[in-house]
């Protein structure tokens, strides 16, 4: 009788969870979003849970404002941890710290920010089962409208990197190849709120 075939765990692609959480609150009254206290622990820590539920590994975490505190206040253990000294520039810089550190054998990077805690593993997960090779472009979508998170195929990244600057991250890299990403809609799993104000506060109680 034949032995039955099972993919070779070789074949599995390599999707790395990239958590963007470098921003220094600034229309929190300067308080790191990383170290805000959610269900009793700082958001980064919810993030990075979130990445791992949702099958990425490794999980690398890009930080910024008062980098130091953050690494005292979470438990970042298992997570390769990059600090982007150029965080007040914006999301861009630190996109482009965070592929940097990535490594050459990943197939996509699977983007999550900080301070989207309604955004959990459910539309993490699917974000990632619709990697279809290291050319693919995901987006979680919101009734239709891109959101996060989002995939880029190894392919991309050298792109993305050239582009991702300011508050932009890879906006413009994905508007411009609008008709080659493809939209997960993740409105029925997940909220797209950001964390801005102290009026969003209330959304971390």
């Amino acid at each position: 009788m034949p032995r039955p075939e099972f993919p070779s765990p070789a074949q599995k692609p390599v999707v790395a969870g990239l958590l963007l959480a470098a921003g220094g609150g600034r229309r929190l009254g300067g308080r790191p979003k990383a170290t805000l206290a959610y269900r009793g622990r700082p958001l980064v820590e919810h993030a990075v849970r979130v990445l791992r539920e949702a099958g990425c590994d490794p999980v690398h975490v890009v930080l910024g404002a008062s980098a130091s505190r953050v690494r005292e206040e979470a438990d970042l253990s298992g997570c390769v941890v990059a600090d982007n000294p150029e965080w007040e520039e914006g999301m861009g810089s630190s996109l482009r710290v965070g592929l940097s550190t990535l490594p050459s054998g990943a197939d996509a990077a699977l983007v999550l920010l900080v301070d989207q805690p309604g955004i959990g593993t459910a539309a993490v997960a699917r974000v990632r089962a619709a990697y279809r090779s290291r050319g693919s472009l995901v987006a979680a979508a919101y009734d239709g409208k891109r959101g996060h998170p989002v995939l880029f195929g190894a392919d991309h990244w050298g792109g993305i990197a050239a582009s991702a600057v300011g508050d932009r991250g890879a906006r413009a890299y994905l508007t411009e190849h609008e008709a080659d990403v493809e939209l997960v809609e993740c409105g029925d799993v997940a909220e797209a709120y950001d964390i801005d104000t102290p009026e969003d506060l209330t959304r971390l109680e």
